[in-house]
C-alpha cells in the first residue's frame, strides 16, 4: 500500500503533464493561421473578411463537433480520440500550407475544427478518471494555463518560421510537428486509458448515471445551466481577449499599442489566477462561492474600465486584477461541471457544456462590433460585466440543482 500511495503523485504528474501538453497543442494550433493572415491574404488574393469567415467555420465545426466527440470519447476512450484530434490539427495545418485557392482554406477550417473538438471531452475524461480527486482542481488549473501558453507561443513561433522560411513552409513544418506529437501521445495510451463507466476509485462525490437517456443526461437542469455558464463566461472573456485593443482607446486615454499590451497583461494575470484557483478549489466544496467572489470583482472592474477615466498605470492594474479574478474562478468552474456529471459520462457532459465556449465566442464579436460601430464602446464593457453577473447566477443555480439531484438519488 505504501508503494502504491507513493506512486500516485508521480502518476498524477505524468497524466497532468501529458494532458496539459495536448491542451497546449490545441490552443497553439488554434492560432497558427491568424498571425500569418497578412501573408496568406497576399499569397491567395483573398480578403480579411474571407479569412474571418474561414475562422468562423472552424469555430462552428468545433462547437458542434464537441458534443459528438464527447460520445466518441466515452465509447472508444480518450486514448484513441485525443491523438486523432492532434493528428487532424497537424494535417489541417499542412493543407493550409499547400492551399492554392480560398475554398481549400474552408476545407482546412473543417478539418481543423474536427481536430479541435476532441480536446475538452478527452482531456477532462482522462483527468477526472485518472487524477487523484484531492489534486483534481490543480490538474484543471494546469490544464487551463497550458492552453494559455499555447496561445502565447503560436504567434511568436509562426512569425519566426515565416521569417526563416515563408508562410507556406512555416505551416507545413508546424503541421508535421503536430503529427509527430500525435504519434507520441498515441504511445502513451496506458496513461490516457479510461475504463468505461468507472469513476476514480476514491471518488464518491459524483452521481451515478443510472438508466438515463442521452436527452435526459444532456438536458438535465444542472448540465444546461453549465452550458449557460460557459456561454456567458465566453462572451465576457472573448470580449476582453479579442476586443480590448479596439475598445480601450475609446473609453480611456490610451493608445492602441498600450491597449494591445493590456491584453497580454490580462492573459498572463488570468493564467496566474487559474494556478492559484486550483489550490483554492482543492480545499473547498463551495466552488460557487469562489466563482461568485471572483466574478463580482471582475465585473465591477470591467465596468470601471468602461465608465471611469483612469490613469495609465491604474488602467493596467485594473485590467490585470480583472484577469486575475476571472482566472481564479476557472478551476472551480470545472469542478462545478464535474459535480453535475454522472460517472461514465464525462466526455459527453464536458463536450456539451464546453461547446458553450464556442457559442459565446461567436456571439460576442457580433454584439461588441455593433457597439463599436455605433460609437458606444462603453456599452460593450457593460455588456461584458452583465455577462459575468449572469455567470455567477448560473454557477449558484448549478450548485443548487446538483444538490437537489443528489437528494433525489438518495431518496430513491
Amino acid at each position: 500500500m505504501t508503494q502504491q500511495a507513493s506512486a500516485l503523485p508521480q502518476r498524477d504528474v505524468r497524466i497532468i503533464g501529458l494532458v496539459g501538453a495536448a491542451h497546449f497543442a490545441s490552443h497553439f494550433f488554434q492560432l497558427v493561421l491568424p498571425p500569418l493572415f497578412p501573408f496568406i491574404r497576399d499569397g491567395l488574393g483573398v480578403s480579411y473578411t474571407q479569412l474571418g469567415v474561414a475562422m468562423a467555420v472552424f469555430y462552428a465545426v468545433s462547437g458542434i463537433g464537441q458534443v459528438a466527440a464527447g460520445f466518441l470519447v466515452d465509447r472508444y476512450g480518450p486514448q484513441r480520440i485525443l491523438p486523432a484530434g492532434i493528428a487532424l490539427f497537424g494535417l489541417a495545418t499542412i493543407l493550409a500550407g499547400l492551399a492554392a485557392a480560398y475554398w481549400m482554406l474552408i476545407v482546412v477550417a473543417i478539418v481543423a475544427g474536427l481536430g479541435n473538438c476532441v480536446f475538452h471531452p478527452a482531456d477532462f475524461s482522462v483527468m477526472t478518471a485518472r487524477v487523484t480527486p484531492s489534486r483534481l482542481a490543480r490538474a484543471y488549473s494546469i490544464h487551463t494555463v497550458s492552453g494559455t501558453l499555447g496561445w502565447a507561443a503560436a504567434p511568436v513561433t509562426l512569425l519566426l518560421l515565416n521569417d526563416l522560411l515563408d508562410w507556406r513552409m512555416a505551416l507545413i513544418v508546424t503541421g508535421a510537428a503536430g503529427i509527430v506529437f500525435a504519434l507520441y501521445v498515441a504511445t502513451q495510451h496506458l496513461f490516457l486509458r479510461v475504463a468505461p463507466h468507472e469513476p476514480h476509485a476514491a471518488d464518491t462525490t459524483r452521481p451515478a448515471q443510472g438508466a438515463a437517456s442521452t436527452a435526459q443526461l444532456l438536458f438535465a437542469a444542472p448540465v444546461v445551466l453549465c452550458f449557460v455558464y460557459f456561454t456567458l463566461l465566453s462572451i465576457a472573456q472573448t470580449g476582453m481577449q479579442s476586443f480590448l485593443p479596439s475598445l480601450m482607446p475609446h473609453v480611456q486615454a490610451i493608445t492602441f499599442a498600450f491597449a494591445t499590451t493590456a491584453t497580454t497583461v490580462y492573459l498572463v494575470a488570468s493564467a496566474t489566477g487559474s494556478l492559484i484557483g486550483g489550490f483554492l478549489a482543492d480545499r473547498t466544496s463551495n466552488h460557487e462561492r469562489i466563482v461568485g467572489g471572483g466574478l463580482v470583482g471582475a465585473g465591477v472592474l470591467t465596468l470601471a474600465l468602461g465608465y471611469i477615466p483612469l490613469a495609465l498605470a491604474t488602467a493596467f492594474a485594473t485590467v490585470a486584477v480583472a484577469g486575475f479574478l476571472t482566472g481564479i474562478t476557472i478551476p472551480s468552474r470545472d469542478m462545478l461541471v464535474r459535480s453535475a456529471t454522472p460517472a461514465g459520462s464525462t466526455g459527453k457532459i464536458f463536450g456539451f457544456v464546453y461547446s458553450g465556449l464556442d457559442l459565446g465566442a461567436m456571439l460576442a464579436p457580433v454584439a461588441i462590433g455593433l457597439f463599436l460601430d455605433g460609437g458606444q464602446a462603453h456599452l460593450a464593457f457593460a455588456f461584458m460585466a452583465a455577462a459575468l453577473i449572469g455567470t455567477i447566477t448560473a454557477a449558484f443555480l448549478v450548485k443548487w440543482g446538483t444538490r437537489r439531484a443528489a437528494v433525489r438519488v438518495t431518496n430513491i
